[in-house]
Protein backbone atom coordinates (compact mmCIF):
# COMPACT_ATOMS: atom_id res chain seq x y z
CA UNK A 1 0.00 0.00 0.00
CA UNK A 2 1.70 2.88 -1.30
CA UNK A 3 -1.22 5.07 -0.86
CA UNK A 4 -0.68 8.74 1.27
CA UNK A 5 -3.19 8.22 4.75
CA UNK A 6 -4.69 11.15 6.47
CA UNK A 7 -2.64 9.95 9.21
CA UNK A 8 0.51 10.40 7.02
CA UNK A 9 -0.87 13.25 6.19
CA UNK A 10 -2.01 14.69 9.47
CA UNK A 11 1.97 13.52 11.08
CA UNK A 12 3.88 15.20 8.20
CA UNK A 13 1.62 18.54 8.86
CA UNK A 14 2.44 18.32 12.87
CA UNK A 15 6.23 18.08 12.02
CA UNK A 16 6.59 20.81 9.40
CA UNK A 17 4.16 22.69 11.72
CA UNK A 18 6.39 22.57 15.30
CA UNK A 19 9.30 23.34 13.05
CA UNK A 20 7.97 26.58 11.49
CA UNK A 21 6.70 27.69 15.25
CA UNK A 22 10.22 27.29 16.43
CA UNK A 23 11.47 29.38 13.78
CA UNK A 24 9.02 31.89 14.13
CA UNK A 25 9.30 31.68 18.28
CA UNK A 26 13.22 31.50 17.98
CA UNK A 27 14.35 34.89 17.55
CA UNK A 28 11.91 36.00 20.66
CA UNK A 29 13.78 33.69 23.02
CA UNK A 30 10.90 31.52 22.87
CA UNK A 31 10.70 27.75 22.87
CA UNK A 32 7.34 26.07 21.68
CA UNK A 33 6.92 24.57 25.28
CA UNK A 34 6.37 27.75 26.64
CA UNK A 35 3.47 28.70 24.76
CA UNK A 36 1.15 27.25 26.95
CA UNK A 37 2.25 28.25 30.30
CA UNK A 38 2.52 31.30 29.00
CA UNK A 39 -0.83 31.59 27.41
CA UNK A 40 -2.64 30.07 31.17
CA UNK A 41 -0.55 32.54 33.00
CA UNK A 42 -1.16 35.60 30.45
CA UNK A 43 -4.78 36.71 32.26
CA UNK A 44 -2.58 36.81 35.55
CA UNK A 45 -2.23 35.25 38.87
CA UNK A 46 -0.49 32.28 39.54
CA UNK A 47 -0.67 28.46 39.23
CA UNK A 48 0.65 25.65 40.37
CA UNK A 49 2.77 23.35 38.21
CA UNK A 50 0.11 20.47 38.47
CA UNK A 51 -2.69 22.99 37.24
CA UNK A 52 -0.28 24.34 34.46
CA UNK A 53 0.43 20.96 33.15
CA UNK A 54 -3.73 19.61 32.86
CA UNK A 55 -3.77 23.18 31.37
CA UNK A 56 -1.20 22.52 28.53
CA UNK A 57 -1.95 18.34 28.43
CA UNK A 58 1.14 17.26 29.61
CA UNK A 59 2.68 15.36 32.22
CA UNK A 60 3.48 16.78 35.36
CA UNK A 61 7.55 15.78 34.99
CA UNK A 62 7.62 17.46 31.77
CA UNK A 63 5.77 20.57 32.90
CA UNK A 64 7.90 20.45 36.15
CA UNK A 65 10.91 20.57 33.14
CA UNK A 66 9.28 23.02 31.22
CA UNK A 67 8.66 25.15 34.12
CA UNK A 68 12.33 25.07 35.54
CA UNK A 69 13.48 25.83 31.86
CA UNK A 70 11.42 29.33 31.93
CA UNK A 71 12.52 30.35 35.45
CA UNK A 72 16.36 29.86 33.84
CA UNK A 73 15.48 32.09 31.19
CA UNK A 74 13.70 34.57 33.17
CA UNK A 75 9.84 33.91 32.24
CA UNK A 76 8.61 33.02 35.40
CA UNK A 77 8.84 33.21 38.57
CA UNK A 78 8.48 30.13 41.94
CA UNK A 79 7.12 31.10 44.84
CA UNK A 80 6.12 28.94 48.29
CA UNK A 81 2.10 28.16 47.95
CA UNK A 82 0.27 29.48 50.81
CA UNK A 83 -2.55 27.16 50.79
CA UNK A 84 -0.41 24.26 50.31
CA UNK A 85 3.50 23.93 51.62
CA UNK A 86 4.29 21.38 49.38
CA UNK A 87 3.49 22.98 46.48
CA UNK A 88 4.98 26.54 44.89
CA UNK A 89 3.25 28.91 42.83
CA UNK A 90 4.47 29.56 39.63
CA UNK A 91 3.67 33.27 37.85
CA UNK A 92 5.10 35.57 35.16
CA UNK A 93 7.60 37.81 35.27
CA UNK A 94 7.86 41.36 33.55
CA UNK A 95 10.03 39.56 30.69
CA UNK A 96 6.83 36.74 30.73
CA UNK A 97 4.54 39.72 30.38
CA UNK A 98 6.99 41.43 27.44
CA UNK A 99 7.09 37.99 25.44
CA UNK A 100 3.44 37.76 25.41
CA UNK A 101 2.70 40.30 22.86
CA UNK A 102 5.59 39.03 21.06
CA UNK A 103 4.72 35.49 21.16
CA UNK A 104 0.71 36.74 19.56
CA UNK A 105 2.43 38.84 16.63
CA UNK A 106 4.69 35.47 15.83
CA UNK A 107 1.97 33.04 16.62
CA UNK A 108 -0.77 35.36 14.15
CA UNK A 109 2.24 35.46 11.79
CA UNK A 110 2.38 31.80 11.36
CA UNK A 111 -1.86 31.52 11.76
CA UNK A 112 -1.67 34.11 8.41
CA UNK A 113 0.86 32.33 6.32
CA UNK A 114 -0.79 29.05 7.09
CA UNK A 115 -4.14 30.23 5.88
CA UNK A 116 -2.94 32.83 3.14
CA UNK A 117 -3.82 30.22 0.52
CA UNK A 118 -7.28 29.62 1.58
CA UNK A 119 -10.75 32.28 0.69
CA UNK A 120 -12.85 33.47 3.49
CA UNK A 121 -15.29 30.25 2.70
CA UNK A 122 -12.49 28.28 2.51
CA UNK A 123 -10.84 29.01 6.03
CA UNK A 124 -13.92 28.52 8.15
CA UNK A 125 -14.43 25.20 6.39
CA UNK A 126 -11.07 24.08 6.94
CA UNK A 127 -10.75 25.26 11.13
CA UNK A 128 -14.46 23.05 11.00
CA UNK A 129 -13.49 20.07 9.56
CA UNK A 130 -9.30 20.05 11.07
CA UNK A 131 -12.08 20.64 14.46
CA UNK A 132 -13.70 17.54 13.66
CA UNK A 133 -10.92 15.26 13.14
CA UNK A 134 -9.57 17.17 16.48
CA UNK A 135 -13.09 16.39 18.05
CA UNK A 136 -12.80 12.35 16.89
CA UNK A 137 -9.20 11.75 17.89
CA UNK A 138 -10.12 13.51 21.86
CA UNK A 139 -12.66 11.15 21.89
CA UNK A 140 -10.71 8.39 20.62
CA UNK A 141 -8.06 8.95 23.02
CA UNK A 142 -9.64 9.62 26.04
CA UNK A 143 -7.37 13.25 25.76
CA UNK A 144 -8.23 16.77 24.92
CA UNK A 145 -6.95 19.52 24.61
CA UNK A 146 -7.19 23.41 24.18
Amino acid sequence: MNETTVADQLNWAARLLARETETMLGPIGLNPAYVPVLLALSAGGAHTPKGLAEAASVEQPTMTATIQRMERDGFVTRKRNPDDGRSALIALTPLGYERIADMDRALGALNELLLEQFTTAERGQFLELLGRVVSLLEVQTGRTGQ
